[in-house]
């Protein structure tokens, strides 16, 4: 181990005394679920099941939301395989339920997925060696995947020592994140030369992973072969209904700072079309009623929909979780957030894929390639103030030939890069070793 990653491995163990506190603290701010607190101490909550499993490893929400399609992927190669997905936010954890359908999971009290016994949810251990240990002995997996950027010392080591393969799937590697690896440029090459496959999301990604030492698949992002966001029809078609035949955009995924923008643009483009709506979805639900206290002061009634409010006037705030789907089918075109204020954006994919004319602000840069694809086919446009994301509010309801030709464009790029998610589950399954069994 080099001299980084020994110094991080004494830390962590030093660090662990006081962490069941800070993890009671996240507890009682409603960070983590107190009744699986446990997991993170490495202590499992379900049982293994036997045969072959795979590690999945997805940090938070946006994460998991492009790794659950590879996890489909996955079982309809391999049925007798079981996965294990483990993440570090409760958010995400609610979304996997969610976005499956599991009905009958009750995240707040158990990994458990009922209708898919081959799937389980934990949250991962923090990355102290003890705890680690104690996580790993009881999985036994036998090949892991880390999603996109999660680099831990510790349990890559464990995982070496155990002789597990590693794959790091979604590889991505920011320019940010980048400078500060080269500061610690031996624990960058030990960690990275120790995965059996890195899949780099793009060939900016590859790029710099090549230069801290990784060896890289060609490029490909999972985030670019995901399904379409789902959606309950009935509610879609209560809603449609209470919308009319009033022009309805959609501003998704808006970040602190930004919804004050969105809905100065609303108002300049509601001096042209009275009639114009506003559903207003802030990346994290938890602030729908900052956001709304915020269009309040803005001028606007602002119903939630968390609250059980439906839409009555001329913004409502859509904030619940794995909701996305029926609000972007509710609009006409999408503003992806996180772009107007620099937090590097959010996927434009999910509305692209569901043929809607797309903006975005000028900080794109965690998902730079993708925003480029767009633009290049016609499908999305930057918008760099309010001025300017009127005017293509005022375009989408004033020209439906372009919104149309836009749309089919957004919905054509989105589906030309199918194959990846197929690339994906057979890298990882080529680390499984033969056979349905391991050993005990």
């Amino acid at each position: 181990m080099s001299p980084a990653g020994t110094l991080w491995r004494a830390a962590a163990a030093l660090a662990a005394p006081a962490l069941p506190l800070w993890l009671a603290r996240r507890a009682a701010r409603g960070r983590e679920f107190p009744a699986r607190l446990a997991e993170r101490r490495g202590i499992a909550g379900l049982a293994r099941p036997e045969g072959r499993l795979l590690w999945l490893h997805a940090a938070s929400v946006g994460e998991t939301q492009s790794v659950l399609p590879l996890i489909a992927r996955l079982h309809e190669a391999r049925p007798g395989l079981a996965v294990l997905l483990t993440t570090a936010t409760v958010t995400a954890a609610r979304l996997i339920a969610d976005r499956l359908g599991e009905r009958a999971a009750d995240p707040e009290r158990s990994g458990a997925l009922p209708g898919r016994p081959w799937l389980m949810h934990q949250f991962a251990p923090l990355d102290v060696p003890a705890w680690l240990a104690r996580f790993l002995d009881h999985w036994r997996p036998d090949a892991a995947g880390f999603v996109e950027s999660e680099l831990w010392p510790n349990a890559l080591a464990a995982l070496a020592a155990r002789r597990v393969p590693a794959a790091l799937v979604n590889a991505r590697l920011s320019a940010r994140s980048f400078a500060r690896w080269r500061l610690a440029p031996g624990l960058a090459r030990r960690l990275l030369e120790g995965f059996a496959l890195v899949l780099p999301q793009s060939h900016a990604d590859a790029d710099r992973l090549v230069r801290l030492g990784a060896t890289v698949a060609p490029p490909g992002n999972l985030k670019l072969a995901t399904p379409p966001l789902p959606v309950d029809p009935a509610e879609h078609a209560r809603l449609a209904a209470l919308f009319g035949t009033d022009p309805v955009w959609v501003a998704a995924s808006t970040h602190p700072g930004e919804e004050a923008l969105v809905l100065a643009a609303h108002r300049r483009a509601s001096e042209t079309v009275p009639d114009l709506r506003l559903i207003l979805a802030p990346r994290h639900p938890e602030r729908g009623e900052e956001v709304a206290a915020e269009a309040r002061a803005a001028g606007f009634a602002a119903p939630r929909r968390s609250a059980g409010q439906d839409p009555s006037g001329p913004v409502w705030i859509a904030d619940t979780l794995g909701e996305l789907g029926l609000f972007y089918r509710l609009g006409l075109g999408a503003f992806v957030g996180g772009s107007l204020v620099a937090r590097g954006g959010q996927n434009p994919l999910e509305p692209a894929r569901l043929g809607l004319p797309v903006a975005f602000g000028p900080h794109m840069g965690n998902f730079a390639e993708i925003a480029a694809m767009l633009r290049a086919a016609g499908a999305a446009s930057e918008v760099d103030g309010p001025e300017a994301l009127a005017a293509w509010i005022l375009r989408l309801v004033r020209e439906p030939a372009w919104r149309g030709t836009a749309g089919q464009a957004a919905a054509a790029a989105a589906a030309a890069h199918a194959m990846v998610l197929d690339r994906m589950a057979e890298g990882l399954l080529r680390l499984l070793p033969a056979g349905e069994h391991t050993e005990g």
